[in-house]
C-alpha cells in the first residue's frame, strides 16, 4: 500500500466516519441539554447551516475531481464553517450552558473538517501549490473519471442521512413546537 492510498483510506474511513459520529454526538448533548427550552430553534438553523456549509465540500469530494478549482471551494465553505461555528457557540453560550462534553465534541468538528482538507491537499498538491502560482491552476469541476465505490457513497450518504439530517431537523421541529407552545400559553 503506498502513502497514497493510506491518505485515501484515512479520509474515507477514519475522518469521515468520525466526524459524522461527532455530528451525532453534538446531536445528542443539545438533546440532553433541552435547546428547545433554552437557545431554542435559532440555534437548531445554525446547524443546519454548518451542516449546509460541509455538505458542498464533502459532496464535492465524493463526486468531483479534485481540481484546484475544488479545493479552492473546500477551504472557502470550510471559512464559512468556521464563522458560523464561531456565531452558533456564542448564541448558545450566551442563553444555555454548553457543558465540557459537548465543549470536547465541537473541537472534533472543528478539526476533522480541517484535518479532512490537509489529506485532501497531500493527495492534490499540484492542484493546491497552483492556486499560489506554482502551476497552473485548473478551476474545472467535472465528474471523476474513477468514481468511488458505489457502496461506499450510498453507505455515506445513509450514515449522513440518518446520523445528521434527520436529527438535526427533530431538533429544528422539536424547537418549533416548543415556541408554538409557549406562544399559545
Amino acid at each position: 500500500m503506498g502513502p497514497d492510498e493510506v491518505l485515501r483510506g484515512m479520509l474515507m474511513y477514519f475522518v469521515l466516519p468520525l466526524w459524522l459520529a461527532a455530528g451525532f454526538a453534538d446531536y445528542l448533548c443539545h438533546r440532553a441539554s433541552h435547546i428547545e427550552k433554552t437557545s431554542g430553534w435559532k440555534e437548531s438553523v445554525l446547524h443546519l447551516a454548518q451542516f449546509a456549509e460541509m455538505a458542498v465540500p464533502v459532496l464535492a469530494a465524493l463526486f468531483l475531481e479534485i481540481t484546484s478549482g475544488v479545493i479552492l471551494l473546500m477551504m472557502v465553505f470550510l471559512v464559512f464553517h468556521e464563522a458560523t461555528a464561531i456565531w452558533d457557540v456564542r448564541y448558545a453560550s450566551s442563553r444555555r450552558e454548553v457543558s465540557p462534553t459537548e465543549q470536547h465534541v465541537h473541537s472534533v468538528l472543528e478539526m476533522l473538517p480541517l484535518t479532512g482538507l490537509l489529506l485532501v491537499i497531500a493527495l492534490h498538491w499540484p492542484a493546491f501549490s497552483a492556486l499560489f502560482g506554482y502551476g497552473t491552476p485548473d478551476f474545472a469541476f467535472r465528474l471523476k473519471q474513477s468514481p468511488l465505490p458505489l457502496t461506499y457513497i450510498v453507505t455515506m450518504l445513509a450514515l449522513t442521512a440518518l446520523l445528521e439530517v434527520l436529527p438535526y431537523f427533530e431538533e429544528l421541529v422539536r424547537g418549533l413546537r416548543y415556541r408554538a407552545r409557549q406562544a399559545k400559553d
